[in-house]
Formats: structure tokens, C-alpha cells, sequence
């Protein structure tokens, strides 16, 4: 009697078998394919998530089939009310796709007939599956560009909370002046450097991921171009217009060469590209979270909505959703290596090796999606310790603000460098801080220092002596938060818009 395990590799076998005499292809062999490299070559375990873009792509087809009259409109409206009943029952989980066709385009196909019979082979004139899986990616591809510009506008949202001092409660403004400013100690190589506003830090990263967002937008033109009709390679000889199946599914352009159109997959590289500076930037602020919220720093404390804690260790409250966030940015990285290896090598037109697109992009896809998601929660629920803040900032801080004072004062700033270096020494060596000098102190090192006031030397202080475009200074902190403001309005009706084509693909169904 076998096994169960040898039953089930009798049944897999067999199950590959019946797959590989089942390829629409496989009049023109005389054996069937072996069922091990049947099964290997199947993309159904994954591409089934291009049911609904290769459904709404066929409905484009069909329609573009009929206004041309390469097959009868009658039997056009018949596809595409049959390819309805298909999403119908795809979508509800009435249809489970069978690994014994070998992809999505063959499992709808197959639903297909059962719903219309014969009429169903008259689908793919002018189309090869090489066009199709292209126009399924784009499809695919334009949703989760939008998704992902939706999460980061959102994260967008929560930084400038952040910004206001209160994460998850976004004002008109951030609390800057009356000695409201939230100051922090400022680094450059981990070592303290400069205070600096907790706006002005929280500004910082909305500035990075508004680059991430005019990345994804900027990809989305070249992802919003149709490739349909472009066949395995060489176009088709029937009278079809590719511009009509590229409007009815919300396309911004056709394809220019049908050679092109099949064998590149550039627009995955670039799109990922961009995902994966995404998460490098989201690495960066969680990083930046997780040293805030230790316990040695305690700037920070999640909340416990989006904590946990420790099997062992009762009074541990540990940030895993921004280590999580944090270690995911390798797997993003390796999936743009990975597309750009295989795509280095390819000759024209479609090769097999393009099967490997799909699961690299649908993983970097989700991984950042749900990186975003986690992330908007993680910020509106963190709680902040100003007091902690100030009471770390570093005296040494306030030495660039002495430079500048001399130099205001006509001394030269490499002079004005050394005479402040020597303080710092004089301070070390005998026990002070900088701000324990005032202008009398000083003068003993230059005279220029005559007339200092105390106040310099404060984290208030010290940012509110910024002036310069872009920098810490409360009025110019002030004028970018009004900015930010204005562009996430703008950067929500982005979403929307890139949202838009993808809403008209999906009214097909």
C-alpha cells in the first residue's frame, strides 16, 4: 500500500501529465511534454494574480475584435459577456484555477469555453500571449503604482503630525515660537553636530518620500502604455487598431515597435527602482525611530497598539514594526538585482526568462504596500518626551553659532574656527560646558565676542539664529510646513488621478 507522500507525488506526476497533453499548442508535437518540465514551466502558482487585468485585457480585446470586424459583433458581445461570467466567478471563488493549463491567459481561456463553447477560439486573433502577459503586467503595474503613492501620501500625512509634536493629530502649523519649539539634538557621523527642530527632522523625510512619489509618477508614464496588439513579435496581419483597445482600457499611448513591446520589461526595473529607494528611505526613518526609542535615548515610546513584547522579558516593549520595515528593505534590493540580471542577457523578442518579472514585482508590491501600512499606525501612535530631547543636546552644539557670531563680526571664518576650536579644548579641559560662558568669558579668546548674549547659547537659541533658505530656523521651518501642506493636497488628488485608468479597466468586468 503507498504511502501518503507516494500517493500524492503519483498524483502530482500525474496531474502534470494531464497539463502537458492539454497545451493549445500541442498539435504540433508528437509526445507530451514530460510531466516534471510541465509543471515547471507553470505560472499559474503565482501569475493568478493578473486574473482581473488579463479578464479586463480580453474584454478590450474582444470589443477591439468586433468594431473591426475580424469577428462578428454578435459574437464579440458574446465574449465578452461570457469573459464577465468568468470574473464573476474567479472573484467569488467559484472557478479555482487548474494547474493543468499552464498560465492565467489558458485557465480564462478554458473558463471561457465552458461559458460560450466554440465562440471562445475566436479570442485571441491578432493577440499572442507574449502581448497579453505585457499588457496584464502594465495593468497590474498601474494599480499598485497608485496604491503605493496613495501609502505614501498617507505616511506623508503622519510625518507632518510629527511635525506639529503630536503624531496622528496634523494642525495648520507646527508649535514654533513663545518657546514652544520641540528642539533635538541634530547629528553628522552619530556624533552630536547641531540642534535642530523636530519639524524641521520630520520635514526632512516628507521631502524624501516626495522624491519617492515623483519617481513612482514619473514611471507610471512609461508603465501607461498599451502593448497589445504588438502579437508575439511582429505584429499581425489583421486589420486591428491597437489605439482602440489602448483607450477602452484607459491607456495613455500604444506601443511604438512590436518588438520592443514583448521582449522589454524596463518599466519593471525602473518601477522597482523606485521601490526600492522607497524602502531605503523608510529603512532610514526607522532606523532613526528605533535609537530614539531606546531605552539609553528615550526620545520616543511606541504605543502598544503597534508594540510587542518579549517571551521571556516582562518589561520589554520592543519596535518590531520598524525593525520589520527595516529588514524588508533587503528583499526589495535583491528583487531589482534580480530583474536586472535576467534582463541583461536577453536577446530580442520574448524569452522565457521574462516569466521571472512577475514574482519579483508582485512580492516588491506587497512588501512595500504593506510596509507603509504599518508604518502610518506606528507614527500616529508613537508617543514623543520632549523634555528628554532637550535635556540631550549637546552644549558643543551651540560652537557653529559662536563661528557665525565672529564672523558677523568681520573676523574670518577659518580664524573664527580655530578661536572657537580653542574654547572647546579650554571647556575639556576644564571641566565646562559652552554654555556655561558668557560674553565676558569669551572675550579672554577674542574680543570680537564682545556684546555675545546668553540666549545663543540655548537650543532655542541656536535655531532661531537660521536664517539661511531651507534650514532649521523657525520662520523658515514655518514657510516649508505651508508648502508640505499644499503639496500632500496636491499629492492626494496625484493618487486619485493615477488611480483613474485602473478604475476604467476594472468598469469592464
Amino acid at each position: 500500500m503507498k504511502s501518503g507522500k507516494a500517493t500524492r507525488k503519483a498524483n502530482t506526476k500525474a496531474k502534470a501529465s494531464e497539463m502537458a497533453m492539454a497545451q493549445v499548442w500541442g498539435h504540433r508535437f508528437q509526445e507530451p511534454l514530460d510531466g516534471q518540465v510541465a509543471g515547471f514551466l507553470a505560472s499559474i502558482g503565482f501569475d493568478r494574480e493578473l486574473a482581473w487585468a488579463d479578464i479586463a485585457g480580453s474584454i478590450a480585446h474582444a470589443e477591439l475584435l468586433g468594431k473591426t470586424g475580424v469577428i462578428p459583433a454578435k459574437d464579440a458581445a458574446v465574449l465578452v459577456a461570457g469573459l464577465r461570467k468568468v470574473w464573476a466567478r474567479l472573484s467569488s471563488g467559484q472557478a479555482p484555477l487548474d494547474v493543468t493549463h499552464e498560465d492565467i491567459h489558458m485557465n480564462v481561456e478554458a473558463l471561457l469555453r465552458e461559458e460560450v463553447g466554440e465562440v471562445a477560439g475566436l479570442l485571441h486573433a491578432g493577440r499572442s500571449r507574449n502581448d497579453q502577459v505585457a499588457l496584464d503586467l502594465r495593468l497590474y503595474m498601474r494599480e499598485h503604482i497608485a496604491l503605493t503613492v496613495a501609502g505614501l501620501v498617507s505616511l506623508q500625512e503622519a510625518l507632518l503630525g510629527l511635525a506639529c509634536g503630536k503624531p496622528g493629530h496634523l494642525h495648520s502649523s507646527p508649535p514654533l515660537g513663545g518657546g514652544r519649539e520641540i528642539v533635538l539634538q541634530g547629528h553628522t557621523h552619530m556624533q552630536p553636530a547641531q540642534p535642530v527642530l523636530l519639524a524641521h527632522f520630520a520635514l526632512a523625510h516628507v521631502e524624501r518620500f516626495q522624491r519617492d512619489i515623483e519617481r513612482l509618477a514619473d514611471a507610471f508614464k512609461r508603465v501607461n502604455i498599451s502593448p497589445l496588439g504588438a502579437g508575439a513579435l511582429a505584429g499581425t496581419g489583421l486589420d486591428i487598431d491597437p489605439e482602440i483597445t489602448a483607450k477602452i482600457l484607459g491607456f495613455e499611448g500604444v506601443f511604438k515597435n512590436s518588438l520592443d513591446a514583448v521582449s522589454d520589461r524596463d518599466f519593471v526595473y525602473e518601477t522597482l527602482s523606485g521601490l526600492a529607494l522607497v524602502s531605503v528611505h523608510l529603512s532610514s526613518l526607522c532606523e532613526e525611530l528605533i535609537i530614539w526609542c531606546s531605552g539609553e535615548v528615550g526620545w520616543a515610546t511606541m504605543g502598544d497598539a503597534v508594540s510587542t513584547g518579549s517571551s521571556m522579558m516582562p518589561q520589554k516593549k520592543n519596535p518590531d514594526v520598524l525593525e520589520l520595515v527595516r529588514g524588508k528593505t533587503g528583499r526589495i534590493l535583491g528583487h531589482v538585482t534580480a530583474i536586472g540580471t535576467m534582463l541583461k542577457g536577453l536577446p530580442l523578442a520574448y524569452n522565457k526568462d521574462l516569466q521571472e518579472d512577475k514574482e519579483a514585482t508582485f512580492d516588491a508590491f506587497a512588501t512595500v504596500e504593506a510596509c507603509l501600512g504599518a508604518m502610518v499606525p506606528a507614527l500616529e501612535q508613537m508617543h514623543l518626551h520632549p523634555e528628554k530631547m532637550a535635556d540631550a543636546i549637546s552644549s558643543g552644539s551651540y560652537a557653529t553659532d559662536l563661528c557665525e557670531f565672529l564672523v558677523k563680526k568681520g573676523v574670518p571664518f577659518r580664524d573664527a574656527h580655530g578661536t572657537v576650536g580653542t574654547v572647546v579644548l579650554w571647556c575639556e579641559k576644564n571641566g565646562k560646558q559652552i554654555d556655561d560662558l558668557d560674553s565676558d568669558d569669551l572675550k579672554s579668546f577674542h574680543p570680537a565676542f564682545e556684546g555675545l548674549t546668553k540666549s545663543l547659547l540655548t537650543a532655542g537659541g541656536s535655531v532661531k539664529a537660521k536664517k539661511s533658505h531651507g534650514s532649521t530656523g523657525p520662520s523658515q521651518v514655518t514657510k516649508a510646513f505651508a508648502k508640505a501642506i499644499e503639496q500632500l493636497k496636491a499629492n492626494h488628488a496625484m493618487a486619485a488621478a493615477l488611480m483613474a485608468p485602473t478604475t476604467m479597466a476594472r468598469a469592464l468586468l
